[in-house]
């Protein structure tokens, strides 16, 4: 299973959902759906500015978990 983990990204850099917002240009309600884990299929463009707005890897945010 997929499972996102920006929200702890987020808070290992002291950054709130309305302040990433600002930083990728993406809409906030796009930005908490990824923070609340409900998006079903993801986009690379959004992943890609989100890692750049906090400078991390993809593995930062994402993580696959076996059931």
């Amino acid at each position: 299973m997929i499972k996102l983990v920006l929200d702890n990204a987020m808070k290992k850099h002291h950054i709130t959902r309305y302040e990433l917002a600002k930083r990728t240009g993406i809409q906030y309600q796009v930005i908490d759906k990824y923070y609340k884990n409900k998006v079903v299929r993801y986009d690379s463009f959004v992943l890609d500015r989100i890692c750049t707005a906090l400078d991390c890897d993809i593995s930062d945010i994402i993580q696959f978990e076996k059931e």
